[in-house]
C-alpha cells in the first residue's frame, strides 16, 4: 500500500515539477542582475544611451542593469560576446546600425548574423552624424576640405571607430560620392576620436551629434555637414548632403537593443513591454534630446524590417564600388 500511494505522488511532483520548470523564465526573471553589453569604450553615443535606459529599465525590473563595454573588431567583439551567451535573459546589447546593418552588408567573414544569432527588441534612439573638425581648422565648409583632397589626394585623414563602423562608411560614401581621395584612421571609440580630433592629431571625424555637440556648442569643433536628407533642429544653419548635392553619401545612424538568439518568447515580451515603458518616460526622453539624440520606439518588427532594407542597400552600394570590409 505505501508503494502504491508513493509512486502517484511522485508521479504527481513530477508532472508539476516540468510546467513550473518551463514557466521558471518567464515568472522568475529578473531574480539577478543583467549585463548591458556595449560594443564601445565609455563616453560615446552608444553608451550614453545604454546608461540612460538601463538605469531605467532596472528600476522597473527590479533588478540592476550593469553595463559591460567590450570595444573592438568594428562592433563584432561585444556582439559576439551577447550571441555566445546563454539564452536566459540576463545578457543583453545595445548598439548602433554598425552592428545590425553595415557589418553584415559589407563583411563576408562576420562572426555573427543578426537575424540568427541575436534576438532584435526594439530600436531605441536615432542619432545624426556629422562631420567635424577643429575650430582651428582651415576648412570652413565641406566644399572647401572637398577642393583641398582634390589638389592633394590622401592629405586629410579622418577617424573612424574601425573598419566597418559608422564613421568608416559614412567616410566611404563621401568619398565614392565626391570622388575623393582620403584617408581613415581607426580609433577605439568615440571619446579616443574626440581627443584626437580636439589635440589636432586628425583633421576630420563623422561622430553621433551626441558625442560631437557639446563641442561644437563650446566652439571647439566646427560642423561642415550632416550626411542626411533633411537639417537637423540641434544644427539649424548645417547644410546636409542632400542640399551639397552628395545625396548617394546620406548615412543614417540609430541604436537598439537585443539579446541572444532563442530568448524565452516571455522574456522577450516582456522586455518589450518594459522598454516601451521606459521611452516613453519623460525623464528618459528629455535625458536623450539633452544628448542631441532622438528618442523613439520601434518595436522588433519594424526594427528587423529597417535591417533588411539598409542591409539591401548597402550591399548594392558596395556591389557598385567594389567596397568589401575584412
Amino acid at each position: 500500500m505505501q508503494r502504491r500511494q508513493f509512486l502517484p505522488l511522485m508521479a504527481l511532483a513530477t508532472s508539476a515539477a516540468i510546467p513550473l520548470h518551463a514557466r521558471a523564465a518567464s515568472e522568475t526573471w529578473p531574480h539577478r542582475a543583467m549585463k548591458l553589453v556595449v560594443p564601445f569604450p565609455p563616453g560615446g553615443g552608444t553608451d550614453i544611451v545604454a546608461r540612460a535606459v538601463g538605469q531605467a529599465l532596472g528600476a522597473r525590473l527590479g533588478q540592476p542593469m550593469v553595463v559591460d563595454n567590450k570595444p573592438g573588431a568594428g562592433t563584432s567583439i561585444g556582439t559576439e560576446a551577447v550571441a555566445r551567451a546563454a539564452p536566459d535573459g540576463y545578457t543583453w546589447l545595445v548598439s548602433g546600425s554598425t552592428t545590425y546593418t553595415v557589418n553584415p552588408a559589407l563583411k563576408p567573414k562576420l562572426g555573427y548574423d543578426p537575424f540568427k544569432d541575436l534576438t532584435p527588441i526594439a530600436m531605441l534612439a536615432k542619432a545624426p552624424l556629422v562631420l567635424v573638425v577643429p575650430a582651428n581648422s582651415p576648412f570652413q565648409s565641406l566644399m572647401d576640405m572637398l577642393s583641398t583632397i582634390k589638389q592633394r589626394p590622401g592629405s586629410v585623414r579622418y577617424a573612424t571607430f574601425g573598419n566597418g563602423t559608422a564613421p568608416h562608411l559614412a567616410g566611404v560614401l563621401l568619398g565614392l560620392a565626391a570622388q575623393i581621395q582620403w584617408q581613415d584612421i581607426p580609433y577605439k571609440g568615440s571619446a579616443q576620436v574626440m581627443t584626437a580630433l580636439l589635440s589636432g592629431e586628425i583633421e576630420a571625424t563623422f561622430d553621433t551629434l551626441a558625442s560631437a555637440a557639446p563641442h561644437i556648442k563650446s566652439g571647439k569643433l566646427r560642423a561642415l555637414a550632416i550626411p542626411s536628407r533633411t537639417r537637423i533642429s540641434a544644427l539649424p544653419q548645417t547644410p546636409t548632403f542632400t542640399e551639397l548635392h552628395l545625396d548617394s553619401a546620406s548615412f543614417e545612424g540609430w541604436y537598439a537593443l537585443s539579446g541572444p538568439a532563442h530568448l524565452p518568447t516571455e522574456v522577450a515580451t516582456r522586455m518589450k513591454r518594459e522598454l516601451r515603458a521606459v521611452m516613453a518616460q519623460a525623464d528618459i526622453q528629455n535625458q536623450l534630446k539633452a544628448q542631441s539624440l532622438e528618442p523613439v520606439f520601434v518595436e522588433s518588427a519594424g526594427l528587423m524590417e529597417q535591417m533588411e532594407k539598409e542591409i539591401t542597400q548597402f550591399r548594392a552600394a558596395a556591389a557598385r564600388s567594389r567596397l568589401t570590409l575584412d
